[in-house]
């Protein structure tokens, strides 16, 4: 989730400059549909919750064309996605003892949010609490909430806190984003690391995760945690949202000694959309300085109301004119979801797209056409069950060893 930056700039819907577009004829996409159907479809990175208290939002409606919205229940219906892991996002502040207590108090209220919007539509969404549940509210007819935390920094305060979040439903947890904080280092802070991988009370909050249960998220952590996470969990980990260093050298993407070590550990990586992991997307001076007045214009991403979401989008379209930029496309995402299979095979790779963080291809706009990487992983041969591991079936097995391992 990128929600520091003022534009979710991978969701611009001009063409990139240079991939070619692959296409998917109407009987591939209703083949793949109607599997997605059948199967349990879910996405370990959903960053929704932020608009559930965004002014004019409203879950049960479309929200098409929008630069702030690419999740909502009938563009899931759309895209025969049902549902997956919706992230408790906070944003990391200046690490100052009052930062620590409005992180501590906007972590729980993006919980009590989700809470919320699961109690106001029973009939549509059901919170998942074990593995087993997914398929139990797919039955019923109801999308999936799991909760995840991405940047751990609301427990830097109280971390005893975890146990709250933990009976409330958390069930996935990343310790950092986009700078280093009290409990690890980030890929992309500029200042570089500061602990060498995790603090001691990163490692701390990790050994209390594993003993509820919770499972750990890697993506967005430097390199030397995920090295300090292989030879500390008793449990596979996951990335929830990460791509192949082999094809962009990203520092948020993982090399393939290290994809080698996440398997043979049995964990798992959930490829994503995020148009910047997968190209370099070569962005002016010029046209940063023109999305920061757009942004600033109106009001801010975190202020911005639905409708503003729409003018947003004109906005973005219009830059993209004046200052074209190199945008990824679903060409891109599968050269990295290619290789990332080639390297570890079905058995440990997954999707996690970060709709609503940023995630977003010029040909794959919003989940209503997820059916394409359906379609996609058919054309490659792989099987109605390897499909099914890749859209869900890999993650929750991480899930269920690590409630295993907390139950003993």
């Amino acid at each position: 989730m990128l929600r520091r930056l003022p534009l979710l700039a991978t969701l611009l819907l001009c063409a990139p400059l240079s991939a070619q577009a692959i296409t998917f004829s109407a009987q591939e996409l209703a083949t793949a549909k109607a599997l997605q159907q059948r199967l349990l479809t879910l996405d370990s990175h959903l960053d929704t919750p932020a608009n559930f208290g965004r002014e004019g939002f409203d879950i049960t409606q479309a929200h098409p064309h929008n630069a702030l919205s690419q999740v909502d229940l009938p563009r899931m219906v759309d895209g025969a996605l049902d549902g997956g892991f919706w992230a408790i996002y906070t944003g990391q502040g200046d690490r100052s003892a009052a930062a620590h207590l409005r992180d501590r108090d906007a972590g729980l209220q993006r919980l009590l949010d989700i809470r919320l919007t699961v109690a106001a539509h029973p009939q549509t969404l059901a919170l998942a609490l074990q593995p087993a549940d997914a398929a139990k509210a797919k039955a019923a007819g109801k999308r999936v909430v799991f909760i995840s935390m991405e940047n751990a920094s609301p427990l830097v305060a109280d971390p005893s806190l975890l146990s709250f979040y933990h009976q409330a439903g958390l069930r996935m947890m990343s310790l950092v984003h986009f700078a280093n904080n009290e409990l690890a280092d980030s890929a992309t802070d500029p200042k570089g690391p500061q602990w060498n991988g995790l603090s001691p009370a990163g490692r701390a909050l990790v050994e209390a995760a594993v003993k509820q249960g919770i499972v750990i998220d890697q993506s967005h952590a430097s390199d030397a945690v995920f090295d300090d996470l292989l030879k500390m969990m008793p449990v596979p980990f996951v990335l929830s949202h990460s791509s192949a260093k082999a094809v962009h050298d990203h520092p948020r993407n993982l090399d393939d000694a290290r994809l080698r070590q996440l398997a043979k550990a049995g964990g798992v990586i959930q490829v994503n959309a995020y148009g910047g992991y997968l190209v370099d997307p070569g962005r002016s001076p010029e046209r940063k300085a023109a999305e920061d007045a757009l942004s600033e214009r109106l009001g801010g991403w975190e202020n911005m109301s639905i409708a503003q979401g729409r003018e947003l989008q004109a906005g973005e379209d219009a830059l993209d004119q004046q200052y074209p930029v190199r945008r990824a496309s679903l060409e891109d995402f599968f050269a990295h979801l290619a290789h990332i299979l080639d390297v570890v095979g079905p058995e440990h790779v997954g999707i996690g797209l970060d709709w609503d963080g940023g995630g977003g291809l010029t040909d794959l706009r919003d989940v209503s056409e997820l059916p394409k990487i359906t379609a996609w992983l058919l054309r490659r041969g792989y099987s109605e069950q390897q499909i099914a591991a890749i859209w869900g079936g890999n993650l929750l097995r991480v899930m269920q060893q690590a409630q295993d391992h907390a139950a003993r």
